[in-house]
């Protein structure tokens, strides 16, 4: 009888610490709901930023989350780690610190899934670049490595004075960065004006034969530069610009590519070099050129996407000729021609000027939105001045879509 009351008080222990310890992670689960957070969100952002601020070869320094003052709290949420990360990558070189921090900026202000930047700077640049960008850790949206400018030894020199200092590095991105799958390469002088995912997107367009995406360098073959002035092939009726190209890299180191060197056809990182050594007297816009020697006899391998993708002064100076910016407004901005530092353009340093002072804690329909539009009121005695409203038009549709954007995916 005392066997069985012993039992019995047993089973009775078991099952009492068994209902205090489903009551307890009852308790835990409704307090994670009702913080907005879990303890799986927590671990994705932490495990996810523990790379942040990297600079490539010098160790990882670490940017965790850090609460901000008057951070707003719909922004605090960590991207999870089933989000597709998108890797964009620039150079930058001599005065370019100012121009690429906007530019990054832009693309965090309006970009919904997480960023990895890639930065190829000058060694002096390096600390600048990682004090700037370590004081926005507490946005948890991005994360950065930063690495010298390399180029082959046996031909550095010849690559680094090609066209402007470093411009040609972006040619050894798929040999360098050899574990990206797929990269948003953009110029300095870039500006997102709506989000990046928006591009990255332009990636599930490509058909088994495509490798890369850019826009045309010219819509109006009446102001060409290359069906007027290049002796040397080119893409398509004007030119390839490659100021923003789209690449899948992984396609780009398997794919071997027809020329006019060999009746063998080369990969990636053969075919540079012979380019170069046959070309060199003939090209006057460096690495661009070459990009578009290559892509002439390798048409199939060419996404073509919109000069709204790629806007740039040509496209307004002598008169407006991108139909598809004045239809939906301008997605990316390209202010080549050094114009966001001149008086040439004001439509366009008023944008950048616009992007480079506004803080991300700041109310942008307030402190952007309204400012900019009056702004560019006063640039109408410019040709790109007088259809200034395309350059507000998918602005305004970004920042109000980030208002309006589900918390879960701010």
């Amino acid at each position: 009888m005392r066997r069985y009351l012993r039992v019995l008080v047993l089973c009775l222990g078991c099952g009492f610490c068994s209902l205090l310890y489903a009551l307890n992670q009852l308790a835990v689960s409704l307090e994670e709901e009702e913080t907005g957070g879990g303890g799986n969100l927590k671990a994705a952002a932490a495990s996810w930023l523990t790379v942040s601020g990297r600079v490539a070869g010098k160790g990882a320094r670490s940017v965790g989350p850090k609460e901000h003052p008057g951070w707003s709290n719909r922004y605090k949420l960590m991207k999870t780690q089933s989000s597709e990360t998108m890797h964009l990558a620039v150079v930058a070189c001599g005065e370019r610190l100012e121009e690429t921090v906007t530019m990054i900026k832009s693309a965090i202000i309006f970009s919904i899934q997480p960023l990895q930047f890639h930065i190829f700077a000058e060694d002096q640049l390096h600390h600048s670049f990682t004090n700037i960008l370590n004081g926005w850790k507490f946005l948890q949206t991005f994360n950065y490595t930063i690495y010298p400018i390399t180029f082959p030894t046996e031909n550095a020199a010849e690559w680094k004075k090609l066209f402007k200092p470093c411009a040609s590095q972006r040619l050894f991105l798929p040999l360098i960065l050899k574990e990206v799958d797929s990269l948003l390469y953009v110029d300095t002088d870039i500006l997102f004006l709506r989000p990046v995912d928006d591009i990255w997107s332009l990636l599930k367009k490509f058909n088994s034969t495509q490798i890369a995406a850019m826009a045309p360098e010219h819509e109006e073959p009446r102001i060409g530069w290359y069906n007027r002035f290049a002796r040397h092939p080119y893409y398509g009726k004007t030119g390839i610009n490659s100021g923003v190209m789209l690449m899948n890299m992984t396609r780009m180191r398997r794919k071997y590519f027809k020329n006019d060197m060999t009746t063998s056809r080369l990969q990636w990182g053969e075919i540079l070099m012979p380019l170069l050594k046959k070309y060199k007297l003939n090209i006057t816009w460096g690495d661009q050129d070459l990009l578009n020697i290559m892509f002439f006899h390798n048409p199939e391998s060419l996404f073509v996407f919109p000069c709204q993708w790629n806007y740039r002064p040509d496209h307004c100076i002598y008169g407006s000729n991108c139909r598809e910016a004045e239809e939906e407004g301008i997605f990316i901005l390209h202010g080549n021609r050094g114009v966001y530092h001149d008086d040439k353009q004001p439509v366009f340093r008023a944008i950048y000027e616009a992007l480079r002072n506004c803080s991300f804690e700041d109310d942008k329909v307030q402190s952007l939105l309204h400012p900019l539009e009056l702004e560019l009121q006063k640039t109408v005695h410019t040709y790109c001045g007088r259809i200034h409203k395309i350059f507000m038009k998918q602005l305004t549709k970004s920042i109000r879509d980030s208002y309006n954007r589900p918390l879960k995916e701010r």
